[in-house]
């Protein structure tokens, strides 16, 4: 058995990158490894043991003055802070082996030199494009973006890709020359893992050189209750509302068909578009605000299938996959790694990402065919069932583990 840390940002079921981070960190206790966490402090947090050498809060979306700014700028580059933590923490606990999930920005990478200075193992799960990307989504303008490709990272200060901000993109850009033209920081980690082929490819193709392998995220079926049918005539959007991911395309695909779409979760646009769906008095479209655990399966059980209309180069979405646990099939846009999920007439449908067009064709082909629901939901739940599953992911991650530690 071996002593595991894994560490990600956050530690509460924020987003995809924290609910995958707990839930392997789950897997590995109930197979009898002791497991512990690092991250940054939360009152969502649970109570976690050593909490006291988390690093502190900080949350780059609200207003700064410029002597914060300039100071949370150098802890992107280099944390001091979460340096000297880690030291403490790896003293204390003197783990096997570390698992790095989503640390970029908030612990920052100088996290890697204390592994490296103890000679301890690290694998890295890469849930986004940072090491390929300045502002890790490959977006430019709303549309995908390559330009940086082989280290030209100087396009996003000239683009301002960070959120249309110089400061912001200047930070970025210069964190990208000095972490891996410089520092080569990331050579410290030894092995990388991508959750989609797509990523691994894509990652590869913009001239990211060390060691690869696929692992894609894992779903207990046992935890998720399925309903094949539907309790009402609904569909469900589930995710972050931002430019991104589409929501808009979804929305003016359904103007004048049914049935009713639900629409969870929150972000930058969600003022915008309720006011988009009530100025053309679509009142079929409903904002339910964000939702977690058994309140967001319970939705998604009564609705009829999941829609993700994503517009970036999605990786592995959990909510795909968690859709096809509770028994209903996708349509998804034919974008990064979705189809390697949604599989056409088999788990669902594809459409080609941002044609509004498309996917109200898609659509309608489902509530034509109602019955093909409930066919391709339970194909969807039995693709996981045997090939997301615990036991498989456990088994492929020990040997990385392994390979690592060898």
């Amino acid at each position: 058995m071996m002593k595991i840390l894994l560490v990600n940002k956050f530690l509460f079921p924020k987003g995809g990158d924290a609910i995958s981070t707990l839930a392997t960190g789950r897997l590995l206790a109930q197979k009898g490894h002791e497991v512990h966490y690092w991250g940054m402090s939360a009152p969502q947090n649970p109570e976690y043991p050593l909490k006291e050498l988390f690093v502190s809060p900080i949350d780059y979306n609200k207003k700064m003055g410029l002597r914060q700014q300039l100071r949370e700028a150098l802890n992107i580059l280099y944390s001091m802070e979460a340096k000297r933590k880690m030291e403490a923490l790896i003293e204390k606990l003197k783990p096997d082996i570390v698992h790095l999930n989503n640390f970029a920005h908030q612990l920052s990478p100088s996290i890697l030199d204390v592994f490296h200075k103890h000679g301890i193992p690290s694998v890295m799960t890469m849930r986004d494009y940072k090491l390929v990307c300045p502002a890790y989504t490959m977006l430019s303008d709303g549309k995908p973006c390559e330009r940086c490709k082989d280290g030209r990272y100087y396009h996003c200060l000239l683009r301002r890709c960070t959120k249309g901000s110089m400061l912001k993109s200047l930070v970025n850009t210069f964190e990208m020359y000095l972490h891996h033209r410089i520092m080569h920081i990331y050579d410290k980690i030894d092995t990388f893992i991508s959750p989609s082929r797509f990523l691994m490819e894509k990652v590869k193709e913009m001239g990211f050189r060390r060691r690869l392998v696929h692992l894609p995220n894992f779903v207990d079926t046992g935890e998720f209750k399925p309903r094949y049918g539907w309790d009402e005539e609904s569909i469900v959007y589930a995710g972050r509302l931002s430019h991104e991911k589409g929501v808009a395309t979804l929305i003016e695909a359904l103007r004048d068909i049914g049935p009713r779409l639900k629409i969870i979760g929150d972000g930058p646009l969600k003022e915008g578009l309720e006011e988009g769906v009530i100025s053309r008095g679509m009142k079929s479209v409903e904002f339910l605000g964000y939702r977690k655990g058994e309140e967001l399966k319970e939705e998604i059980r009564r609705c009829m299938f999941v829609v993700l209309p994503s517009e970036w180069y999605e990786n592995n979405p959990r909510i795909v996959i968690e859709a096809f646990a509770l028994g209903k099939p996708v349509v998804g846009a034919r974008i990064g790694g979705i189809p390697e999920l949604v599989r056409d007439g088999q788990t669902g449908y594809t459409f080609r990402a941002g044609d509004p067009e498309e996917l109200r064709a898609r659509i309608e082909s489902l509530l034509r065919d109602k019955d093909s629901i409930v066919t391709m939901g339970r194909k969807a739940r039995e693709w996981v069932k045997e090939e997301l599953n615990p036991e498989k992911h456990y088994k492929e991650l020990m040997e990385i583990y392994k390979s690592a530690l060898r």
